[in-house]
């Protein structure tokens, strides 16, 4: 069965990648008036093209809050070698103020009820706590990490939090790897077993020198009704192609453009 969190969004599907930021950093020429990733700003920007699903990162301040944050320290934002889990969540609203404005997962939720959130798990700390948040939002929540038994241990914290059902989910790293040597074995009971309980694979399209994304993986999937979302799509004609090969969204930075590339605006 379809879990609710691809019920009623348009295919291709495209995922907002920390919503819709004007810069990456404080390198950044405009840095001083750019909406940074991850932030209110971003995301409302992201919702106000047009996305559906936004893709985001969770991590811990030191007061325990779980936030959207990509990075373990503050130095690529902020030029601030300080690790986030060394900062109070107070500070970091201050700091993050004039660029966006810092959201702790919670009020993302409440602020963007219409939005579909793909949640990366980042660290054990988030996967701790995370449960008791997306609780009453399971529907429209898919958890991911690349580490399995994080990813894991979040969507069971949900269920013991009271979810009426299981948050959408995708395939860490492990999975990937299995589920890449099965689509070549062509055995479905083999696909069927490593995708049990899946949702999605988010994969990107290679790891260094390996390429990940495949027809093969994409019809192993699609033969037990797993979706395949590619990452990090920016260039138009690579979103095209993706999609003709099989894809069921991509992971994008510009999600305005790719809203309106693939038809979807």
């Amino acid at each position: 069965m379809t879990h609710p969190f691809f019920v009623g969004s348009p295919t291709p599907r495209v995922f907002a990648h920390r919503g819709l930021a004007t810069t990456v950093g404080k390198g950044t020429k405009s840095a001083a008036t750019a909406v940074w990733e991850n932030t209110a700003l971003a995301i409302g920007a992201a919702h106000a093209a047009g996305a559906d699903y936004v893709e985001t990162d969770c991590r811990v301040s030191a007061d325990g809050d779980v936030l959207l944050f990509h990075d373990t320290d503050l130095q690529r934002l902020l030029g601030d070698s300080r690790l986030l889990r060394e900062v109070r969540t107070r500070e970091l609203a201050e700091l993050m103020a004039a660029n966006g404005g810092l959201l702790t997962l919670a009020d993302a939720l409440d602020a963007f009820p219409t939005l579909r959130f793909n949640i990366d798990v980042k660290e054990d700390a988030v996967a701790d706590r995370i449960g008791k948040i997306v609780a009453s939002h399971a529907h429209r929540v898919l958890l991911t990490s690349f580490d399995d038994r994080r990813r894991q241990r979040a969507i069971e914290g949900a269920l013991r939090a009271g979810a009426a059902m299981r948050p959408a989910t995708s395939g860490g790293r492990k999975t990937i790897a299995r589920l890449s040597t099965a689509s070549l074995s062509g055995s479905r009971g083999l696909v069927t077993r490593v995708l049990s309980g899946i949702d999605a694979v988010q994969i990107p399209l290679r790891f260094g020198p390996i390429p990940i994304f495949s027809r093969s993986l994409v019809r192993a999937a699609h033969s037990v009704g797993v979706e395949v979302h590619v990452w990090t799509i920016n260039d138009p004609a690579q979103m095209i192609a993706v999609v003709e090969a099989g894809a069921d969204g991509v992971v994008t930075d510009r999600a305005d453009l790719a809203l309106g590339t693939l038809g979807i605006a």
